[in-house]
């Protein structure tokens, strides 16, 4: 009988103890904590998804301050550049230089675009730099008073228009460029009075690749 008395004592003891440890840890005895609710874990992945979300447009946002995607809509860049070609615009191409001869650039010019009302967008070869000679006589262009060769024209030659008159020689004005499409026929350009000589601030960057047709894709220096 004593030894029975032992182990009922015994037993009170450990349940008291496990009663005050369970009592402590806030959790009753023999309970688990509740899983997470379907509305917590809705709410979670609206906050993950707004992350993605914030992070993708960051880094859209840097992408899109250096380069630019655009679609010629002409054919003045034939037979370099077809019309709806996919391409990918430098933004900083010029940040710390002028553009140099033979570059493709895009630029705001004084046209207006039909479909959006705003200042049209040419795509454009750079041909003359600031204090350059250029004058067409024959359907030849020349640049400084020498030929200057161009295997890239569609019809291969330059017929004069408006700037500079045929035979007469025109001097690229000051942080301007004289811009011509390698189509020479059919390109309003440079050669034609309402577009002029574009400025340096009016460029918006430098064509660096041709993306679209894949079968067509050209990187330009």
């Amino acid at each position: 009988m004593r030894s029975d008395r032992y182990k009922k004592s015994d037993l009170k003891s450990t349940m008291d103890h496990e009663d005050r440890h369970d009592f402590w840890a806030g959790t009753p005895q023999g309970e688990h904590t509740d899983a997470p609710t379907k509305a917590q874990a809705a709410g979670g992945f609206m906050k993950s998804l707004l992350i993605d979300i914030i992070i993708a447009l960051i880094l859209a946002g840097i992408v899109l301050f250096f380069i630019r995607p655009t679609i010629v809509k002409q054919t003045s860049m034939e037979d370099t550049l077809h019309e709806n070609d996919y391409m990918i615009m430098y933004r900083q191409a010029y940040r710390k230089h002028g553009p140099e001869r033979g570059d493709i650039i895009i630029f705001e010019s004084d046209l207006v675009n039909e479909d959006t009302g705003k200042d049209k967008l040419l795509i454009k070869r750079v041909i003359g730099l600031p204090g350059d000679e250029i004058m067409i006589k024959d359907d030849q262009l020349y640049i400084n008073g020498k030929a200057y060769k161009e295997d890239y024209l569609k019809d291969g030659y330059t017929p004069a228009f408006e700037i500079p008159a045929e035979g007469e020689t025109f001097t690229v004005p000051e942080n301007s460029y004289f811009c011509m499409g390698d189509n020479r026929v059919g390109s309003v350009d440079s050669r034609r009075h309402e577009v002029g000589c574009p400025t340096f601030d009016s460029i918006r960057g430098k064509v660096i690749l041709r993306l679209y047709p894949f079968s067509k894709i050209k990187v330009f220096k």
